[in-house]
């Protein structure tokens, strides 16, 4: 680890207890952009968030049908499955995201990590803290399964869609989705921002179309429609009690990618989210899915188990499905890449709150802050899922894998939102118990229901986010255990400038020692004098602090203390969604006796080699585990954009 000024500050976010909403920002900053057109935002939102969840009539209600689990293909259960995904689309989506967590926003950001940051400053002093934490933890950590995934099954279902048009197609479905995906990973690099424009229109289509083949089929079939009562669902589970709990966990396909509209809820805003998700997503969806089972229900068995196989293509008149094979690929290409762009912004998020190490990380548009590129994550999504897909060879197969990440991260969310009603919103418990117990029991059957495709791959995500989960909370507990002992030998900055000050020649120009900690001495300062003897007229200690909260308001950015003979104690702040451009923020500075000029002032970084010890703490392979992380740490240069011509690094061993 580096001792280069990067710490995690808890600040706690004000709430109003009676509204459950956060009081406005200083400076006047609303959640949810306030000003820009509402429909134009929600238009783009159709093309950015609602991909995973637009294009999974691809799978969801086939796999009901012909999974690990199939079910017989008759009104009972086609009645009931269909009624189940609307009361799940209802219930999980549009009550407990889209009506109750949006409205817990962190400074206008969403998500997990947003969510725990939101309510870690109230309750981290608590015996409960550390587990709240760990929970969200563990969902981003399954997100990484779920980017993986996503991509492969999304690609997969819709190419598989050439053998509705021509069975002889069929060996090549492997081949040219396997093409397909490796493109999308190679072109991350030159950015999102020229092809998004495309996005919406793409998507806008693609919904429209969904609708139509709905319509044209329900139309010949409107009493399918009487599955909107949930007794149908009901009398499904009374009849094949078994078969019903596990045709749940296909079931909770239609609602994969409700987590995404919580956390993109900081590029768009709750109300475009909203306006989106009722008056476009939700309706083309439905349509849809009843659509499907109107057409199945209007067949003979013979052809009902025939059309079953792919029943979204079959919807289509044969003339025109080449061409809904061409938009639905087109359609998961755009969601693949929108959970690619998740796992970019969900990585740069922890790593400004301290879980994972620096990693390279490139820009690419001049404009939007949001559009990055981590090509480690790049490769390591792409690796992943061109395994998923030699391993899995089928969009059905991946289905069985896909659901476990999803309901954990689900389930896990409706933990949280327990805490934030309990404790921040401060609910009647009269009335959050009820909320609460109804999204445990709802989100824990789909959740359940998914455990039982463990063997079957539900192993696979549950493999990476454990892989995942144990690298973040190696990083974040090594980075605690370090700044510890280097605070239990530092010196005090007071004390050292006063004696550091005659024993020292003086040089010109401005020196900067970037320190992890607030108290004490950075070692680079203490190496420089010991082998070099000299101090320059401006010494400069600089901590940067990462709060809990996606933007630090300009008034909040500085803070300084003049500690007398030239030496300076400055800390600058920057909330988990900004970039930590620290000759930026010095440019705009005059707080420390005058202007900073980049090629007058030298940057010392410390660099601590871990040696592994016997000292309580972690055990020894976490020790080695959290070596080898440092040592493939971008370096803090480059994290914190400091000219490459004006960098000093001094290095010291420490034991943890």
């Amino acid at each position: 680890m580096s001792d280069t000024g990067s710490d995690t500050a808890i600040v706690p976010t004000v709430i109003d207890p009676a509204t459950g909403r956060k009081a406005p920002a200083a400076g006047g900053y609303e959640p949810g952009h306030g000003s820009g057109n509402i429909t134009k935002l929600a238009l783009g939102a159709v093309g950015v968030v609602f991909g995973d969840i637009g294009t999974s009539p691809l799978y969801a209600f086939r796999e009901t049908f012909v999974g690990p689990h199939p079910l017989a293909i008759d009104e009972l259960h086609i009645l009931g499955v269909v009624s189940l995904i609307f009361w799940s689309m209802t219930l999980v989506v549009s009550v407990q995201y889209v009506g109750i967590l949006m409205r817990a926003d962190n400074k206008g950001q969403g998500g997990s990590l947003a969510l725990v940051a939101l309510i870690s400053g109230v309750i981290r002093k608590s015996r409960y803290g550390p587990l709240v934490v760990l929970l969200g933890v563990f969902a981003t950590s399954l997100f990484y399964g779920d980017s993986m995934i996503t991509p492969a099954v999304s690609v997969l279902s819709a190419v598989e869609g050439l053998t509705v048009v021509e069975s002889r197609l069929a060996p090549l479905v492997l081949p040219i989705a396997l093409v397909l995906l490796i493109a999308l990973f190679v072109i991350q690099k030159s950015g999102t921002a020229k092809v998004g424009a495309l996005f919406a229109p793409v998507m806008i289509v693609y919904f429209a179309v969904l609708a139509i083949l709905g319509i044209y089929h329900l139309v010949q079939m409107p009493s399918v429609l009487v599955a909107l009562n949930p007794w149908y669902a009901v009398q499904f589970f009374m009849t094949d009690k078994v078969l019903g709990f596990l045709a749940l966990g296909s079931v909770v396909l239609a609602v994969t990618g409700a987590e995404a509209l919580y956390s993109d809820m900081g590029h768009f805003g709750r109300g475009p989210l909203r306006l989106s998700w009722f008056g476009v997503v939700m309706p083309c969806l439905l349509i849809n899915y009843f659509g499907q089972a109107a057409m199945i229900l209007g067949l003979d068995d013979s052809a009902a188990a025939e059309a079953m196989k792919n029943p979204f293509f079959n919807l289509a008149p044969e003339s025109l499905r080449l061409p809904l094979v061409i938009l639905a690929t087109c359609a998961t290409f755009i969601a693949s890449q929108a959970v690619i762009s998740g796992a970019f912004s969900i990585t740069h998020q922890a790593m400004q709150l301290g879980f994972i190490p620096r990693l390279s990380t490139r820009h690419t548009s001049e404009h939007e802050v949001g559009q990055i590129y981590i090509p480690f994550v790049n490769w390591a999504l792409m690796t992943g899922v061109i395994v998923l897909v030699l391993v899995f060879q089928n969009s059905s197969n991946l289905a069985s894998a896909y659901g476990i990440a999803v309901t954990g991260a689900m389930l896990i969310d409706t933990c949280l939102m327990a805490v934030l009603l309990i404790v921040l919103w401060r609910w009647k418990l009269w009335l959050a118990i009820p909320v609460i117990v109804t999204f445990f029991v709802v989100d824990g059957a789909y959740f359940a229901a998914n455990a039982t495709k463990v063997p079957d791959g539900g192993w696979f995500p549950l493999l990476i986010g454990g892989i995942a989960f144990t690298l973040l909370t190696t990083w974040n507990k090594g980075r605690r255990l370090m700044r510890e002992r280097m605070t239990e030998a530092a010196l005090p900055l007071n004390v050292f400038a006063k004696s550091a000050h005659g024993s020292a020649a003086r040089v010109p120009g401005t020196a900067i020692f970037m320190a992890s900690s607030n108290a004490g001495v950075p070692s680079a300062l203490l190496h420089n004098i010991k082998h070099n003897k000299v101090l320059h007229e401006r010494v400069v200690v600089l901590t940067v602090e990462v709060q809990d909260v996606p933007y630090v308001e300009p008034g909040e950015r500085y803070s300084v203390t003049e500690l007398g003979q030239g030496f300076y104690r400055m800390t600058l702040r920057y909330g988990f969604m900004e970039e930590t451009d620290v000759p930026a923020a010095l440019a705009h500075s005059e707080m420390c006796g005058g202007p900073f000029e980049m090629m007058k002032t030298s940057f010392f970084l410390s660099r601590q080699t871990l040696v592994p010890s016997a000292k309580p703490g972690m055990a020894i392979w976490r020790e080695k585990l959290f070596a080898w992380m440092m040592r493939n740490a971008a370096s803090a240069m480059e994290f914190f954009r400091l000219p490459t011509n004006r960098v000093v690094e001094l290095g010291s061993q420490l034991e943890i």
